[in-house]
């Protein structure tokens, strides 16, 4: 995309809402858009589907996730407010089910431990022994030449012995099924999880649209073993009493601190005033640009009330030595800790 200083003047969201409305002329188009920040949340700048935010199905039935999955994406799509839903897990992978005839297994005697033993012999590289060295030691594998092992015909290659000792060609217990499962199954906190990934409309901020995929899952009525789990936004929803809470005990600790540090209990007073006003310019100038209250953001406005509190440390410090040790009164002190510490203060802000 051009530079904003080269004659582009949309800004990306537009862009990218444009483009996607264009793709939506094209059903069997899955276009998917974002715009990746300089200092992404999640760690790689946009989730892996490529689009801007991410939720997950996750449990211990891969079955379920992947008859579900499908409903929920199908169902989100139907929203106008969210664009771009989609996934990137693909359940095409090739797979041959070896299925076993369990009579005629047991009238030649070859049990399933059998049969599964010879299998992995052949493909799951078997560790039989180690080798010991000074420096090292290494692990003895027995496995198939890969050669052997490129086509689903290996299998029928496999012998099974039975209780007498004998040799018997799979093919005698077992036949192959091909089938389709998942190239990769992804784990996250010992759960299965499929992702799902999408972008919100214009107009529409991530709290609007945790709500709606968390109404949307309600109403589909999933089943207990499936839960849902997103991004950092997703997951931390707070309700504004626990938000009250943790900003009112947050205040008080840093004012226990300050007033241990400066042995008074109105200098601590002093310094948090300046907060209210620093909070308010960051919230008004995040709505001056259209910026929403994101992870970034929220590490952005920590970032200034800390900068505001040094700010108001470093001549607080200065104004009570000169008022306590040069007898200066209140104001005279407060006015030369606002010109001897000017310079300090725009150096390191």
């Amino acid at each position: 995309m051009k530079e904003r200083d080269e004659g582009r003047r949309d800004t990306t969201a537009q862009v990218v809402a444009r483009l996607s409305a264009k793709a939506d002329r094209y059903p069997d188009l899955d276009l998917r858009l974002r715009a990746i920040q300089d200092l992404p949340s999640d760690g790689g700048g946009g989730t892996s589907q490529g689009a801007q935010y991410r939720v997950s199905l996750q449990g211990n039935d891969l079955a379920q996730l992947q008859e579900w999955l499908p409903k929920l994406q199908a169902a989100l799509k139907k929203n106008p407010r969210l664009r771009d839903v989609g996934t990137d897990v693909d359940t095409s992978g090739l797979r041959q089910n070896i299925v076993i005839d369990r009579a005629k297994a047991a009238r030649l005697g070859i049990s399933v431990g059998a049969i599964d033993g010879a299998l992995y012999g052949a493909f799951g590289q078997r560790s039989i022994s180690t080798i010991y060295s000074d420096l090292n030691q290494y692990s003895v594998v027995v496995n198939a030449l890969p050669s052997q092992t490129a086509t689903p015909k290996a299998l029928d290659q496999v012998f099974v012995p039975n209780r007498a000792g004998l040799m018997v060609p799979i093919t005698s217990v077992a036949t192959q099924v091909p089938g389709l499962a998942p190239p990769q199954i992804v784990h996250e906190n010992q759960y299965t999880t499929m992702d799902l990934s999408y972008n919100l409309a214009p107009g529409v901020s991530t709290g609007e649209a945790d709500l709606i995929i968390k109404s949307t899952v309600e109403g589909l009525r999933m089943p207990d073993g499936i839960r849902l789990s997103g991004d950092d936004s997703f997951n931390v929803q707070l309700s504004p009493n626990s938000m009250g809470v943790l900003l009112l005990a947050a205040v008080l600790t840093v004012y226990i601190v300050l007033g241990m540090l400066y042995e008074s209990l109105i200098h601590p007073v002093t310094i948090l005033s300046t907060l209210p006003a620093a909070g308010v310019g960051a919230l008004l100038a995040l709505f001056l640009t259209n910026t929403e209250l994101s992870v970034i953001s929220m590490i952005a406005l920590v970032l200034l009330i800390g900068i505001v509190k040094k700010n108001a440390i470093m001549m607080i410090d200065f104004a009570l030595v000169a008022q306590r040790v040069h007898g200066m009164d209140a104001r005279a002190a407060a006015r030369e800790a606002s010109i001897v510490r000017f310079r300090p203060i725009m150096m390191t802000t």
